[in-house]
């Protein structure tokens, strides 16, 4: 067929649109009114007794606030919430939780803001990488109004680092220092993250500031701040890497707190000490160690790893060699926990999204605001956080219950007699 024969065709403007988007975006605000609706009778029939002198009743419905935008994943979705009228006069008012007063963005776009910070885009750019992602209709979100947020956000980062602690009580605890490439003056900055788990299982984000790389004295600072708000209980056992500045204020705050040094940052350390030919022989080694089911077994497989590398690659092994008895301190605790105390991965999941990806700008971020971003991403993060596998066996720590390879002393014997 020549090409003569070809017919063009032009898409009109108005089907340029993504039209599954304004779907989306039409199905949300009907699902939106209905789930508004909802409410508001619920709030009626929980009022419908109460009646004036005329047997009428007191509260009933009187119209509609003025229609509003509210920024959600798929754009700019209008609502309009319904008004009460309270005759009675005892101050009755119709507040949705769904859509409560002044929400003008959805907690996705809320988590989606200090993530774009930390990437390094500029203020001013923000509404044209939103409208790239949630459409041209992206309303709200001018320079002033993040400045606004991130006052909001700062504020937010103050008054959690000063909450009460004294009726907290937390089992385990795993401290890194995170280094971000974000846009900061102070390049030697770095986040020191603690987090930690109660006694019903459930994680949680127990302190965060920032610190000069990770000395000792920054730690201390934070783990004597810890204690000063109530948080006297020493944890059973703190989970980090070799930094000795963590280590040391450690043993300064919480002596009683026995350690457990992190096997993937040991296994990194030890690893940037090798060839890359002889990398993975002695990588399975390192695996063959932490894996065994007995600290018996354990000590045969360090000996033996130690005993074949030693002669070529001293520095390697003596790195793994230092932290021996503290690398095993996991085999005192339930075994259902040992893959949640070896490593340090549940702070280093929480920061993968963002870490070492953000972009450094002539304009550099403040210290304050950088560590509110960081903050914001981190508690967004917690509310998806699950509990620890076997949390049941908690308070079994907490009550000093021995356990010998991860079976309970009592378990153990009973096995041994049969």
């Amino acid at each position: 067929m020549g090409n003569d024969s070809v017919i063009q065709f032009k898409q009109p403007a108005e089907f340029i649109s993504d039209s599954l988007t304004e779907l989306l975006k039409n199905g949300a605000q009907q699902l939106i009114a209905e789930a508004v609706k909802k409410e508001l009778a619920t709030l009626l029939e929980k009022h419908q007794d109460k009646r004036l002198e005329d047997g009428k009743a007191a509260v009933i419905r009187n119209g509609y606030l003025p229609e509003r935008d509210v920024q959600t994943g798929v754009g700019s979705v209008k609502v309009r919430i319904p008004k009460v009228r309270d005759r009675s006069g005892s101050g009755i008012k119709f507040n949705s939780e769904l859509i409560p007063p002044y929400l003008k963005r959805s907690k996705n776009m809320e988590e989606f803001l200090p993530w774009l910070y930390l990437r390094g885009i500029s203020t001013g750019d923000f509404n044209e990488s939103l409208s790239v992602l949630f459409g041209e209709q992206t309303k709200g979100l001018s320079a002033s109004t993040i400045s606004r947020l991130k006052q909001a956000w700062e504020a937010e980062h103050k008054e959690w680092s000063e909450r009460d602690l004294s009726l907290k009580r937390y089992v385990y605890i795993w401290a890194d220092g995170i280094h971000f490439n974000v846009r900061s003056d102070e390049s030697k900055q770095c986040m020191l993250v603690i987090i930690g788990v109660l006694d019903n299982g459930k994680k949680e984000l127990v302190a965060m500031d920032d610190g000069y790389r990770e000395s000792e004295q920054s730690w201390y600072e934070m783990l004597v701040d810890l204690r000063q708000r109530g948080l006297d209980n020493a944890p059973e056992l703190a989970v980090g890497d070799g930094a000795l500045g963590w280590w040391k204020a450690l043993s300064k705050a919480y002596p009683q707190t026995r350690q457990q040094r992190c096997w993937v940052h040991k296994t990194a350390n030890v690893l940037n000490k090798l060839p890359k030919s002889v990398q993975p022989k002695v990588k399975d080694c390192l695996h063959d160690i932490w894996m065994a089911e007995t600290r018996g077994d354990a000590y045969r497989a360090f000996d033996n790893a130690v005993q074949r590398f030693a002669d070529k690659y001293p520095k390697a092994m003596n790195c793994l060699s230092k932290d021996k008895d503290k690398l095993l301190a996991f085999y005192d605790y339930p075994a259902i926990h040992w893959q949640h105390i070896r490593s340090t991965n549940v702070i280093e999941s929480t920061f993968a999204t963002v870490r070492h990806r953000t972009k450094k700008s002539k304009n550099c971020g403040s210290r304050k605001t950088n560590l509110a971003m960081a903050f914001k991403l981190s508690k967004c993060a917690e509310k998806r956080w699950r509990k620890i596998r076997g949390f049941k066996f908690l308070a079994e720590v907490v009550r000093g219950v021995k356990f010998i390879d991860g079976v309970k002393q009592a378990d153990q014997d009973n096995r041994e007699v049969a």
